[in-house]
Parts: structure tokens; sequence; C-alpha cells
């Protein structure tokens, strides 16, 4: 993740114009519209080439608010202000983003732009809509002098069967493409390699550039690294390349997922975030002093300040399911404390690079992250730290796993919701609506687990308790 992608950056993406004509020579003829949902997924509609031609896109195309409100299994609770029965449940526009479009070369004659979600009287913004939450973050760090440079590191699993099929067993003895850990395991890593060659090239093929593919540290795991560029770029393909990927697995027969924790015997599946700060040029990375200890400038340290300050009232959208928290165990290559550290895999946030390369990693995020909310929960803690200027405790050097006097990371999401809802900074970075608004739907989450008996318990309790 050294590298910027300024000479790939057009490989795979198409202009408004070249889409016109690719659909009037028949090279095209489905046009996929996607907003992207709380939960991090793409939704919209697929419209036909000559709707396409025909139809005014860039005032929008209308879809029904509920898309905002919805829990994982795409249920609409009373409860939320924005959309609702009294309300009517009325209509959002999803207005492209063109800069956004680019041809889908695993799906024939298609292509697909990703919209912001707008209101149709006044054409403004949604402040909930991810893509919105993640812009309103970036407007402040510009207003600041700074350009964000993010990437994700996606890990995720690989199985030897369908969605179906998995369904079908009632999610027990899920069969992994693999039978043992394939970190950088290149023995391993051939046995899947036609599926994951397939998807590094129609990546690159489709405008989301792809650094490198490993094998990661279970049986059937794998790991995914995007080439770092702008922070709105990095989320969108972050968010094309999950959706893509499910879709080349199922043309292949293989279902693929990014649960935190798939299962509790296996490695959890991390979702890191990589950031820098650079001036508006481009020019020089403002996380570098070369006078400075670990060559980290004030700014960068204040940064870290920020982050470290306020992750807890944000794991939120660091951690957002009740699975994520059974990915952080001591010694599980997933952290447990909010430290810093040079190079050093143990700890929460890890200093990595040098000169333009310098950079912040955060290892809490898993793979289930909504990379929109991720991101603009880091850079709206980072700047909150560059204005205070705070500064991070001192570097914890050694196994992090064994800290003592260091606050941890949240150990469950009900412990997620007391620090988001207690925190006033949290409505300072993301206004009022925003905060409530999620901190509605992850209570919803939690009830909706509680209600519900599981395996476990009549295991455990059917006989003996």
């Amino acid at each position: 993740m050294n590298q910027t992608d300024t000479e790939v950056r057009a490989k795979g993406m198409m202009t408004k114009r070249e889409l016109e004509e690719a659909v009037r020579e028949g090279r095209i003829d489905t046009v996929v519209v996607a907003i992207i949902d709380m939960q991090g997924r793409l939704m919209g509609k697929r419209l036909t080439g000559d709707y396409f031609l025909q139809g005014d896109l860039d005032h929008g195309t209308h879809f029904c608010n509920y898309l905002l409100g919805t829990d994982m299994e795409m249920n609409t609770p009373p409860g939320f202000r924005e959309m609702n029965w009294e309300g009517g449940y009325g209509d959002w526009l999803a207005r492209p983003d063109w800069s956004t479009l680019r041809r889908i070369p695993w799906l024939d004659k298609t292509a697909m732009v990703l919209a912001d979600v707008v209101s149709e009287a006044t054409g403004e913004l949604i402040d909930i809509a991810p893509r919105s939450i993640l812009k309103k973050q970036l407007k402040k760090a510009r207003d600041r002098g700074f350009h964000i440079m993010m990437a994700s590191e996606l890990e995720f699993y690989t199985m030897e069967e369908t969605y179906e099929s998995i369904h079908d067993k009632g999610y027990e003895r899920i069969l992994t493409a693999g039978r043992y850990n394939e970190d950088y395991n290149l023995l391993q890593g051939t046995r899947n390699e036609p599926l994951y060659r397939k998807v590094r090239q129609y990546m690159t093929e489709s405008g989301i550039p792809v650094e490198s593919s490993k094998g990661e540290a279970c049986a059937g795991q794998h790991e995914v690294n995007l080439v770092y560029t702008d922070a709105l770029s990095s989320a969108d393909r972050h968010v094309s390349f999950k959706h893509g990927l499910k879709e080349i697995g199922i043309q292949e027969g293989y279902a693929i997922t990014f649960m935190a924790k798939p299962d509790h015997r296996w490695t959890g599946s991390s979702g890191h975030i990589h950031i820098s700060l650079w001036d508006p040029d481009l020019k020089n990375n403002l996380f570098y002093d070369p006078a400075a200890k670990h060559h980290m400038s004030e700014t960068m340290r204040h940064f870290l300040g920020g982050v470290m300050k306020y992750t807890r009232d944000l794991t939120l959208w660091f951690a957002p399911n009740i699975n994520s928290y059974k990915r952080f165990a001591p010694e599980s290559w997933a952290p447990v404390h909010i430290v810093w550290s040079r190079d050093n895999r143990s700890a929460g946030i890890r200093i990595v690079g040098d000169k333009k390369g310098l950079r912040i990693e955060n290892r809490i995020t898993g793979a289930d992250i909504n990379p929109y909310l991720a991101y603009a929960a880091m850079i709206g803690a980072g700047l909150e730290g560059i204005e205070q200027r705070i500064e991070p405790e001192a570097e914890r050097k050694g196994n992090a796993y064994e800290v003592k006097g260091s606050p941890s990371i949240p150990g469950s999401l009900y412990e997620a919701i007391a620090y988001w809802e207690g925190s006033d900074t949290v409505k300072k970075i993301l206004g009022e609506d925003v905060a409530y608004h999620y901190g509605y739907a992850a209570k919803l989450e939690q009830q909706a687990y509680d209600a519900v008996v599981t395996t476990w318990e009549r295991a455990r309790y059917f006989e003996q308790g």
C-alpha cells in the first residue's frame, strides 16, 4: 500500500459520453444505478440502455426512502425519524456520480454507476446516507487544507459450496475452499487461483485496481489489497469490490463471506484501514517530518491522538454488528487494546511506511464494516485531534495483548452503543440526526439478537439446565 494510482485511475472507467456511445453501438444494454445502504450494501435498479439514453439521469432516479432504514434482513422497523408509515415511506433520488461509472466485465454488456442520495425537493444530499456522511468529513478536511488518502485491506472466506446449499444446511458444517492455514501459502492458493485470478483481472478491468491477493491465516481465508487513493474513491472501490466478488463467486459456484467471525474456531476477517493526510496538490505527505521521532509530524501525532481518544465513542462504525465483537481476542491477530505501535500487529493502531508512504493503519476495523461510515469515523476523530491538539499516549512496544492501563476496545455491541449514545463528540462530529439514526439501528440489531434462542443455548441448557 505504498503507491498511489494516478497512472491507472482511468483504466476500466467510463465517461457518460462513452456510455452513451456504447449503448448506441450495442456494447452496453444494462446500466446499474446503485446507492449504498446503512450496512454497506449496494441497492438500486438495472436500467435498460434505451431508457438511459431517453431519461434524465442527471436529475436522478427514484427509490423508496425505507432503504436507509432497514435491518440486515430488509425489515422496516418503526422508530426511525426519516422514514416511517406516518411519513408514507416516500421517495428520495439516487443521483448518479458519473465519476464512478465503470464497465462490469463479469456481467454481460453491463455498466454501473454509484449514486448520491438527494432530496427531490431541494437536490441536497440526505444527511444519513453513508456517502453523504463521508463527503461531509472530507469537506471539513479540505476546508483545513487536507487531502485524505486511504485504502482498505479486505479479508474474506471462500466456501466450496453455494449460498443456497449453506442456507439449506442451516449454516452448519460449512465447507471452506481450503483444508489448512494458507497464510502466504502459494501451494494452497493455487487450488483457488482460477477464481482469484479472475477476480484480480475483472476488478482491474472495472477500474478497481488490485495490489495483490494472498492466502490468510485460516483454511479458505484470503485477502485482497486495493490500491491507495483518495478517500471517497477508496470507499467506492471497497463496496464495488465486495459486491463484485460475491457476484463472481455466485457465477463460479462459490459463496464468499465478509463476516468478522464466521466460526469461533476460525481466524477473524479484518478490514484494516490505511490513512494519511496530504497537501491539496498531493505533493507532500503531511504526516511525514524527517526531523521528528518516528518521522511523525505534529499533524500526524494530533490526528493519531484524536483517533485513539475517540475510538471507543465511534466503535459502532468500526465494529457494526453483533458478530463483530467475536473477533477481538488475545493473540488472535485482532487487537484488544487501543494502543499504537510502530509495525506491531498486536496493537490496535499500527504506524507503517515512511516518507510518502508513512501512514496510520487501523487494525480494529473488521471485514464487515461499511467503509463510508468507518472512514468518516476515523477522519472525524482525527480532525478533532488536530483541532484540540491531542497528543497520543506513548508508543506501546512488545506484546500489546498484555498491556495494562490503556483503554480496551468495547467487548460487545451493547458496550459500543453505550459509548456512542453517551458521547457528545459523536454528535459534534456527525450531527445529532446521524448519531440518532445509526444508534437506533444498532439498538434494533441488539434487540433482534436478544430475542433469538440459539443452538449453543439449547446444547448447553436443554438437558443440564
